[in-house]
């Protein structure tokens, strides 16, 4: 059995109070491993961007535990979970959020900054970086010349900076053809997971379902079924 990496047991999340509150998230539980692709798909609304962010440290549950390498995140101090989300999580947003003023390579670099890592010693990373999702020869240009796919793997790239041992990504295909989305995940499957880090995806794209390990069903807050990846994906 691979290592343990996140448990989240009785998640709990809710926005608003007395008549206007809506339930989010509705006492979620699941593991994640290790060495593992795991899907959270459902439809908009279903509540899967609110657990990821309860997971990843960015959003406080109302109740439930959230243990991440044997550390109860949500029992740390500010100033540790600030360090969390630095150096244990890797996160690649949906729309990308690469700064349109900074080269490929600056953008890259950023979470070593955030790390007080020397500037000419960041930039030599991020160019490692870029070397491994393919495009160092674009590493002097701005977001804006680059096209959908190639800003999809500068965010892989940022997020490996910080080297996390979970990555998260929020709808990797959601602005990309087909195609494209499948490249961009058939990559991370074969160069960014390894024996030492899981990645979570929340997808409801159903032509990467063959990619994933395993794949967690939401609906209306809760998980509604946990089925394998692979050849057995729908």
């Amino acid at each position: 059995m691979a290592r343990l990496a996140v448990s989240a047991k009785e998640l709990v999340k809710w926005f608003g109070e007395g008549e206007a509150r809506t339930m989010a998230v509705r006492g979620v539980s699941f593991d994640a491993h290790f060495g593992e692709m795991l899907y959270i798909e459902g439809p908009s609304g279903s509540g899967k961007t609110t657990l990821l962010s309860m997971i990843s440290g960015i959003l406080r549950p109302n109740s439930g535990t959230v243990i991440v390498e044997d550390k109860e995140i949500w029992k740390l101090s500010t100033d540790q979970i600030a360090d969390f989300r630095l150096n244990t999580v890797g996160f690649v947003f949906q729309d990308y959020h690469l700064f349109p003023k900074l080269t490929t390579v600056e953008n890259v670099a950023i979470p070593l900054i955030l790390k007080k890592l020397d500037w000419n010693e960041s930039l030599a990373t991020a160019l490692q970086d870029l070397e491994i999702v393919g495009i160092r020869d674009r590493a002097y240009l701005t977001p804006v010349k680059l096209s959908g796919g190639e800003q999809q793997r500068v965010a892989i790239a940022r997020a490996l900076a910080s080297r996390p041992d979970i990555m998260i990504f929020d709808e990797p295909t959601a602005s990309l053809d087909g195609d494209t989305g499948r490249r961009i995940v058939d990559f991370v499957k074969k160069n960014v997971l390894n024996e030492n880090r899981c990645i979570i995806i929340v997808t409801h794209d159903s032509r990467i379902f063959e990619y994933a390990d395993r794949i967690m069903r939401m609906e209306d807050g809760k998980i509604m079924g946990v089925e394998k990846g692979g050849l057995y994906a729908e």
